[in-house]
């Protein structure tokens, strides 16, 4: 008999209905293929849950805040059941944008400059140090979020007024905007799993422009880079997926730019909707959806 799988997915992130589509993508699959599934949500009924079902491994569909921070990592522990993806401290360090960049300088993977504000200065010294640090435009988002949520690129018309939007943040970060193309690598336990390059129809790879269909986003595989370029940017997300201490799949977020790379972040826990990118990247090197979650369940008991 095939293992007892628990699904994990909703929440209370501002990414809730992508982890319900994730979920209910990841469960359909496996209920096609035989496994006995239950879909649950993290809530006060989460105990009770694991020990109706026991479950043989918890998968993740979970993203941004209390999903893939470290948050739930740490409540899954106690249960002493494998889950999939990183663990408690990758989880946490990759969702902390100021962390996971400072990790990132540190071992000499290209990434945006950027510097933390608390809402400390006057208007007038906060351009004054963007002018001095940044220059404009620059892109403005939370330290931890996930899919773009609050992310702006701001000049100096609309930066204030952006600012005063997302004010209950409290703290944000403002990163020097980096123009050029948007490519994103999938890694697969130590394997690079592969790339692909991604064209917006608005003005940058937003909420919409990935999860709205409507937005039409063009999805191009393979990525039209010389090999030696190739090579090296998914060498870099596998050192950022090693650097972080990740496992499972990652996929890095890259922008590509006068002939350079810059790390955007990584993601602990990409989608699996879709129209989501790693299982894009899977089929094209001939890794089926069900193959793909397989490996991912797989790679949970290793961590036992």
């Amino acid at each position: 008999m095939k293992k007892k799988i628990l699904i994990l997915s909703g929440g209370i992130s501002k990414e809730r209905l992508i982890s319900l589509d994730t979920g209910l993508q990841v469960a359909k699959e496996l209920k096609k293929n035989d496994y006995n599934v239950k879909i649950s949500e993290p809530d006060k009924n989460l105990e009770i849950n694991i020990k109706n079902f026991k479950p043989n491994v918890i998968f993740n569909a979970l993203h941004g805040q209390f999903g893939e921070d470290g948050y739930i990592q740490t409540i899954l522990e106690k249960f002493n059941i494998p889950y999939t993806h990183s663990g408690v401290i990758p989880s946490a360090i990759a969702m902390d944008k100021e962390i996971s960049k400072k990790l990132f300088i540190k071992n000499k993977i290209n990434t945006p400059k950027f510097f933390s504000y608390s809402y400390n200065l006057k208007n007038s010294e906060l351009i004054n140090k963007i002018n001095r640090k940044l220059k404009f435009p620059v892109v403005v988002k939370p330290f931890n979020e996930g899919s773009s949520v609050n992310v702006y690129i701001c000049n100096k018309t609309n930066l204030i007024k952006t600012l005063n939007s997302i004010k209950n943040y409290k703290k944000i970060m403002i990163e020097q905007f980096i123009g050029g193309r948007e490519i994103q690598v999938a890694i697969m336990g130590n394997k690079k799993l592969g790339a692909i390059e991604l064209k917006p129809k608005r003005k940058f790879y937003d909420y919409q422009a990935k999860y709205n269909s409507k937005a039409k986003t063009q999805h191009l595989i393979p990525v039209d880079l010389p090999k030696k370029q190739l090579k090296d940017v998914l060498n870099i997300a596998l050192k950022a997926h090693k650097v972080i201490g990740c496992s499972g799949v990652t996929r890095s977020d890259f922008k590509f730019y006068n002939g350079k790379f810059y790390l955007l972040e990584i993601n602990t826990q990409p989608g699996m909707t879709k129209l989501s990118l790693v299982p894009e990247i899977a089929l094209y090197q001939g890794i089926s959806f069900i193959k793909l979650i397989e490996w991912i369940l797989k790679d949970a008991f290793k961590k036992r």
